[in-house]
């Protein structure tokens, strides 16, 4: 049964480590690194406010307190934004991932299932997270596909690591896509007040669903 993680998800990716960011160019200097960072922390409190459509460069370089012409050259416009934070959401989901598997070769998880599930669901309760998550199918299909692949080669080692050994890439392929679609679903609604709630019997539905999967492997 679903219940809401004890521990807070990871935090997310140091404001000021760009490696994982799609950005038009690299910032080499510390100065322009900054730059880029308030650019990003900008375009987050926007998309939080007023949704992805609001992204525009204009718009994020006077959050920023910025110039348009200091950010052209690093995220030129809303797609490019868009996909800068879309990117630090995909890689705060991998770094949870990396997490898990490394608690599981040091410490015996009860129910490794629930515990991804949990800590996933923690991340899209986050306003911020909700948001960039809603962005993502309106981007170009190349930052999404990548993003499962590097997912499904995690969810592999997960399973191994919980000594699923009859478990392939296909099988978690199929794991991560499920759990994926059922995610999305399950923090779809948005209250009159604007909040996400998750339907949690969905949840629920899908840590047994990925269980009995798994038993049959």
């Amino acid at each position: 049964m679903y219940s809401a993680p004890d521990e807070p998800a990871p935090a997310a990716p140091p404001k000021d480590d760009l490696s994982s960011v799609p950005l038009k160019r690299t910032p080499t200097q510390s100065r322009s690194r900054e730059k880029v960072s308030k650019a990003l922390a900008a375009a987050d409190r926007i998309a939080v406010r007023e949704g992805v459509d609001a992204l525009t460069l204009t718009r994020v370089a006077e959050e920023a307190g910025l110039s348009v012409g200091a950010l052209h050259q690093y995220l030129p416009d809303r797609d490019a934004i868009a996909a800068a934070l879309v990117a630090r959401y995909h890689e705060r989901i991998e770094n949870l991932m990396d997490d898990v598997i490394d608690r599981i070769e040091v410490e015996e998880l009860a129910d490794p299932v629930a515990e991804v599930i949990g800590h996933i669901a923690g991340i899209y309760t986050d306003e911020r997270s909700v948001q960039i998550v809603r962005s993502i199918a309106r981007l170009p299909g190349g930052p999404g596909r990548a993003h499962k692949a590097r997912m499904a080669v995690k969810v592999c080692e997960l399973m191994q690591a919980c000594g699923l050994t009859g478990c392939d890439m296909t099988v978690a392929r199929t794991v991560f896509a499920a759990a994926d679609a059922v995610m999305h679903e399950a923090f779809s609604a948005v209250g009159e007040d604007g909040a996400t709630t998750p339907d949690t019997a969905l949840l629920a539905e899908l840590e047994d669903m990925i269980r009995a999967y798994l038993d049959q492997r």
